[in-house]
């Protein structure tokens, strides 16, 4: 059994042996990458995935990244003075949160991952989801998770009610590889933080994706024993939830993910992002790497 916590890594040279019939197959392929975790953090594995990202992009498959930031939002607030709250995997944010969220998804972590992909050989460009009205919200009303007729109050975090995808496609067209900070646009104008994974998984629905992967910090959902559940489907996933297998950050995820498969999506993987060019291994390979969401 491979050690969570050191991860077997990826031959990159047998993955490059099978690349050409993998990259055949998924020729003009949009694929919408999930990108945060450890894979953000930890300088080698910042350098695997934009080179990942730009052989894709050069063996003729389209790349979206969709980008997280927990753990430098967590950073700035910490230095500020404020805790972090979550419920239901969900950060509480309010106005002087929303604050840092854009300083650091917009500014910091954004620009760093859009450096990264150009020092590999590619072109991104950084958007935001107000830009071009990307992804139009609403406050999300969270219901909870043991009882339905409980609503939590989460601040400005945002339920996607619409994408559009024009700039995306303008900017795929053009050659570039977008890379979107999960930031709504209300109607009044106002900004909302969204949800990663949620925001990876509507942006996949609404462009059709090939495939939609989502990087996290395990092999894939784990059992309660802590092995890898290779598959899992609508029904199953109920069950998960409610015996606590499935909990805390890993809802929105999960949650975002079967909607996805139900919608359009080809394939919905969650992966591990702390082994070196896995992404890579996963789409031009027969290498299969972490948990498939089915509908």
């Amino acid at each position: 059994m491979t050690d969570s916590n050191n991860p077997a890594p990826v031959d990159v040279a047998a993955v490059m042996a099978q690349s050409e019939a993998f990259a055949q197959r998924y020729q003009g392929k949009i694929m919408v990458i999930k990108y945060g975790g450890n894979a953000m953090t930890e300088p080698a594995l910042q350098q695997a995935f934009a080179q990942d990202v730009v052989r894709l992009r050069e063996v003729g498959i389209l790349p979206v990244v969709v980008h997280g930031g927990g753990p430098q939002i967590e950073s700035l607030l910490q230095r500020l003075g404020k805790k972090g709250e979550f419920i239901q995997g969900m950060r509480v944010t309010d106005a002087e949160t929303m604050q840092v969220v854009q300083w650091v998804l917009a500014g910091e972590v954004q620009q760093t991952i859009v450096g990264m992909i150009q020092v590999a050989g590619g072109k991104a460009v950084g958007l935001s989801g107000r830009d071009g009205g990307l992804l139009q919200a609403v406050p999300l009303r969270l219901q909870d998770k043991d009882d339905p007729n409980i609503t939590h109050d989460v601040g400005l975090v945002g339920d996607v009610q619409q994408v559009h995808v024009e700039v995306i496609h303008s900017l795929l067209a053009a050659g570039f590889i977008p890379v979107i900070s999960p930031i709504g646009l209300g109607a009044a104008g106002e900004s909302y933080n969204i949800n990663a994974d949620v925001a990876a998984s509507e942006v996949a629905r609404a462009l059709r994706a090939e495939k939609l992967m989502l990087l996290t910090n395990t092999p894939g959902v784990l059992d309660k024993a802590g092995a890898l559940i290779p598959e899992l489907n609508g029904e199953n996933i109920k069950t998960y939830i409610a015996d606590g297998t499935i909990y805390g950050g890993m809802l929105p995820k999960i949650q975002g993910a079967l909607a996805a498969a139900q919608e359009a999506v080809g394939a919905v993987h969650i992966m591990d992002g702390r082994v070196a060019h896995a992404l890579l291994a996963e789409v031009l390979s027969e290498q299969a790497f972490g948990t498939m969401i089915h509908a």
